[in-house]
């Protein structure tokens, strides 16, 4: 019987095969056909310490012997309250307020939402959000709109708001944004929203941390709230636990998900500063935040979340990613040396490059070399010709070198 799933961002006319996984580890992943497969995306970059890590499996198990589901709105519970004060913990100080969600993209959604409505409770007319080009923010409706326009979101352009674009800077050309970013902050700006140090969706496109300072700066400068979209560079991912230390920059509002619970369950935040908070708070009842979804802060994610902490805390975790960093750098080099390749990057944890072939997500290169890497049991899925290697810390070298061989056949 044909499977009636409909699976994302999944073009079922090409009949292009569905891998039934049945259960993973570390970082593997092993299908119902016998197939011991490296993941080497992190499946869609979440999974930070390996698949079902041991500490974060018993700690679900744990909660679903407790408390499996309550109403968040007025109620609370103790894995929400542990994960928000270890987040206190780690996270920059002038972030006081913790606000759960359930995924990227809405935690997106929220800090919008919190931006808008800290102008409207001030009395000041600032309305327009500022984006950078190719950055890519989810596939909600408020994401889209703040995201990259393109064939991604083309049929549903009647629903997006207009937004302000700054282009990316390119090295050599940072000043180009730096102008850009300084009028677009005049006048009705609200919040400048942008991924730090890497552009994810959008082709893996790296900038430098003292990029991302002065951008900080010139918002500071104007008063327009900055946005932190750290739901894939955030855990480890570009080296640091956030990407926005490397600049030295704190954000007014922060977004987080992906790694939050170790890749394990579906949960986001999104941390604001206190005059963001302060913004809302009232005794009228209609100046209050209007957000919310039935499975905000669910106990089972929070406790899943809350043990992703303690391995951040106990384990040698900053060790690892530093590790890996180091590998990533080697094999790109050692590829670079073997194949035709261009744009060779690494940031952190994440290696990326294009190979031969036209530009852009629909590149025709991409299902080709997605189709050998499944055939040569990887996952990698390409950018259209933009190759990147986005593993958990728990890869080793030798599974790592197999990753890199499987590319280097690939591609020659």
């Amino acid at each position: 019987m044909t499977s009636p799933i409909w699976h994302p961002f999944t073009q079922h006319g090409l009949r292009e095969p569905i891998p039934l996984v049945e259960r993973g580890e570390g970082a593997f992943l092993h299908t119902a056909d016998g197939r011991c497969i490296v993941d080497g995306i992190s499946s869609w970059w979440v999974t930070t310490h390996g698949h079902c890590h041991p500490r974060i499996m018993q700690a679900i198990r744990d909660q679903t012997e407790k408390l499996d589901q309550v109403i968040f709105a007025g109620w609370t519970h103790e894995p929400a309250e542990t994960l928000a004060l270890g987040l206190r913990a780690i996270m920059p100080d002038a972030l006081t307020r913790v606000f759960f969600s359930d995924s990227g993209s809405t935690s997106v959604e929220v800090a919008l939402k919190m931006a808008l409505g800290f102008w409207m409770a001030r009395g000041e007319r600032r309305h327009r959000i500022v984006v950078m080009e190719h950055s890519y923010h989810g596939d909600t409706i408020g994401t889209m709109s703040v995201g990259e326009r393109g064939v991604f979101n083309r049929a549903y352009e009647p629903l997006l708001f207009d937004v302000i674009r700054v282009p990316f800077p390119e090295a050599g050309r940072e000043q180009a944004t730096y102008d850009a970013l300084e009028v677009a902050c005049d006048g009705e700006a609200a919040a400048f929203i942008v991924e730090p140090l890497v552009l994810g969706a959008g082709g893996m496109k790296m900038y430098a941390p003292q990029v991302l300072a002065e951008m900080r700066t010139i918002c500071a400068r104007a008063g327009v709230l900055f946005i932190a979209d750290e739901v894939m560079t955030g855990w480890g991912r570009t080296g640091s636990l956030l990407a926005c230390e490397q600049a030295g920059v704190v954000p007014d509002i922060l977004c987080l998900s992906k790694g939050l619970t170790g890749g394990a369950m579906p949960l986001a935040v999104t941390m604001a500063s206190e005059p963001i908070f302060a913004a809302h708070y009232s005794t009228d009842r209609a100046a209050m935040f209007f957000h919310s979804s039935s499975y905000t802060a669910n106990p089972v994610a929070c406790a899943a979340a809350a043990a992703n902490l303690a391995i951040w805390r106990d384990e040698p975790v900053r060790e690892r990613v530093t590790a890996l960093a180091a590998m990533q750098q080697a094999r790109l080099e050692a590829l670079g040396a073997r194949c035709e390749i261009r744009g060779a990057r690494t940031c952190g944890t994440i290696a990326a490059f294009e190979c031969a072939g036209d530009d852009g997500y629909l590149a025709d290169i991409a299902p080709r070399l997605m189709a050998f890497f499944r055939e040569h049991d990887v996952l990698l899925r390409p950018l259209g010709n933009t190759v990147y290697v986005m593993p958990p810390y728990c890869i080793d070298a030798g599974t790592l070198d197999r990753v890199y061989d499987v590319i280097a056949e690939a591609i020659t």
